[in-house]
C-alpha cells in the first residue's frame, strides 16, 4: 500500500492490530463454545476473555526465531493469559484463523467498497438528471455519429455501476465464510458447531467444506468482480480524458484556485485525476490474475497462496477504494460546456443526420443500395470541400425528387433523435417526479 493512494478507513482494515484483534476474538470464541461441549474448563473461558491480549512487536520478535506467525501469536497470547492459555487453539490448525480472519477482512473491505460505490452512483445520478437534455454528439470509433444527451452518457455509467454494486454485494457474501475444521479439514480434533458459534458470532458462514483451507474459487471471484469496477471506472475516466482534449473540451475536471498544470508551459490544464485512475484501475485488474492462480492448491492444503495474498488483498481494496472515491469527486465537480457542445456537432456541417436521410429515401421508394449511393456521394463532398450537408442534398436532383424540399428539411430535425431520452431515464432510473428532478 502506498500512502499516497491510500484512505485510513480502508488501511486500517489491514493493520496488524486489526488483523490480531480478529485471531483473539476467534480463538476466544472458540474457547466459550469449546467450554460448552466440556472440551476445556468453563473457568478458563472468564480469564482468556478478560486477560487476552497481544503485543505487535513482541509477536515480530518471536516469530523471528520459530518462523511462524500463528505460533508467535499465540506465544505473546499466551504471555497475558497465564496457565489458561494452554486451552487456547485446541484442536485447531493455523489456517483456522488466518482463513476465517482473512474473509472477515474480506467483508469489512467489502463493506467499504459499497459505501463507495453507493455515494458514486448518487453523484452520477445527479449530474445525469442535470444534463438529461444537454445535447452533444455520439460518436464511434472516435467519429460523429449521431445526436445523443449528455444524460445518456451518465445513465449508462449509473447503469454500469448499479450492475457492479450488485457483483460486488454478490462477491462480499460468497467471501463471508468462516472454518474451523482443523487439520485436512475433517473436524477429527474439534466439534463441527465450534465453527458454526465461531461464524455466526464473526457474521459469516460456515465453509460446508473446506479441506484445511477454504476454497479458493471464493477469492477468485472476489478479486475478479474488484477488476471488473477497476475496469468500469477506467471507462469513465478514459471517457472524460477524451472529452477534455483541447480539440472537444466539453468537459472537463475541475481545475482548482492556485492549481498548476505544468512545470513547463503555465497555460496547461490536464487531466491529472483521470489519468491517474486510469493507471490505477489496471494495477486493481493485475490483482486477479494472482487470485486466479491461487485456486490451483496441493491437495488438501498448502501455502503458496499466503504470500499472495498477504500483498492483494490490502493492495486491491486500498486501491480500489481511493480511485472510487477520486472518481465521485471528479463527477461531482466536472465541469461541462454544453455550447461547445452544440458547436462540436455542427462541425461536420450536418453530416450526423445522414442516416435518417438514408431511411428517408429507402421509405420513398429509393432501394437502400441506391439510397446509400445518393447520401455517400454528397456526404463526401462535405468531407473533403466543406460543404453544407444540407445544401449539397437540396442541389441533388435525385435526392430532391425522392423527397421534395420539405422532406429534405424534415431529416434535419436535431429532437427526432432525443424523442427516447425519457424512456432510457426511466429504465434506468425509474419514475421520477418533476419535483426530485
Amino acid at each position: 500500500m502506498i500512502e499516497r493512494y491510500t484512505r485510513k478507513e480502508m488501511a486500517s482494515i489491514w493493520e496488524a492490530e486489526n488483523r490480531f484483534r480478529i485471531w483473539l476474538e476467534i480463538e476466544t470464541l472458540a474457547c466459550e463454545r469449546q467450554a460448552e461441549l466440556g472440551v476445556i474448563p468453563k473457568e478458563a473461558v472468564p480469564v482468556i476473555r478478560e486477560k487476552g491480549n497481544f503485543d505487535i512487536a513482541r509477536i515480530a520478535e518471536i516469530e523471528e526465531e520459530v518462523k511462524h506467525d500463528v505460533i508467535a501469536f499465540l506465544t505473546s497470547v499466551a504471555e497475558y493469559v497465564g496457565p489458561e492459555a494452554r486451552f487456547i487453539h485446541q484442536g485447531m490448525t493455523s489456517s483456522d484463523i488466518l482463513d476465517t480472519c482473512f474473509s472477515v477482512q474480506l467483508k469489512q473491505a467489502a463493506e467499504e467498497l459499497v459505501k463507495d460505490l453507493t455515494m458514486l452512483l448518487e453523484s452520477i445520478r445527479e449530474r445525469a438528471w442535470e444534463h438529461k437534455d444537454t445535447v452533444c454528439i455520439g460518436r464511434s470509433h472516435g467519429i460523429h455519429a449521431e445526436p445523443v444527451t449528455f444524460g445518456l452518457k451518465l445513465a449508462g455509467w449509473y447503469a454500469e455501476m448499479e450492475r457492479n454494486l450488485e457483483r460486488l454485494r454478490q462477491a462480499r457474501d460468497n467471501i463471508a465464510t468462516g472454518a474451523i475444521s482443523g487439520a485436512v479439514g475433517t473436524y477429527a480434533n474439534i466439534d463441527p458447531s465450534v465453527e458454526t458459534y465461531v461464524c455466526e458470532k464473526m457474521g459469516l458462514k460456515p465453509e460446508p467444506i473446506s479441506t484445511q483451507v477454504i476454497p479458493r474459487d471464493r477469492h477468485a471471484e472476489y478479486f475478479c468482480t474488484l477488476a471488473v469496477i477497476a475496469s468500469s471506472v477506467e471507462r469513465i475516466a478514459i471517457e472524460i480524458r477524451h472529452l477534455q482534449r483541447t480539440e472537444v473540451l466539453e468537459a472537463e475536471e475541475y481545475f482548482s484556485k492556485g492549481q498548476k498544470g505544468s512545470s513547463a508551459m503555465p497555460h496547461k490544464r490536464n487531466p491529472v485525476l483521470t489519468e491517474n485512475i486510469t493507471g490505477l484501475a489496471r494495477l486493481v485488474r493485475s490483482f486477479a490474475f494472482p487470485a486466479l492462480e491461487n485456486v490451483a492448491l496441493w491437495h488438501e492444503r498448502d501455502i503458496s497462496h499466503s504470500s499472495v495474498e498477504r500483498n492483494i488483498g490490502p493492495d486491491a481494496t486500498v486501491t480500489l477504494d481511493f480511485i472510487l472515491r477520486r472518481l465521485n469527486s471528479v463527477v461531482k465537480n466536472l465541469v461541462v460546456y454544453p455550447q461547445r457542445m452544440l458547436d462540436n456537432m455542427n462541425r461536420t456541417h450536418g453530416l450526423i443526420f445522414s442516416q435518417r436521410v438514408l431511411l428517408a429515401l429507402t421509405q420513398a421508394g429509393t432501394s437502400r443500395e441506391d439510397a446509400y449511393r445518393l447520401v455517400q456521394r454528397n456526404a463526401m463532398r462535405v468531407w473533403e470541400e466543406d460543404k453544407d450537408f444540407l445544401e449539397e442534398l437540396l442541389n441533388d436532383a435525385e435526392v430532391k425528387t425522392a423527397l421534395g424540399e420539405e422532406g429534405i428539411r424534415e431529416v434535419f430535425d436535431l429532437n427526432y433523435h432525443l424523442a427516447h431520452v425519457d424512456t432510457i431515464f426511466e429504465r434506468v432510473f425509474g419514475k421520477k417526479s418533476a419535483t426530485e428532478q
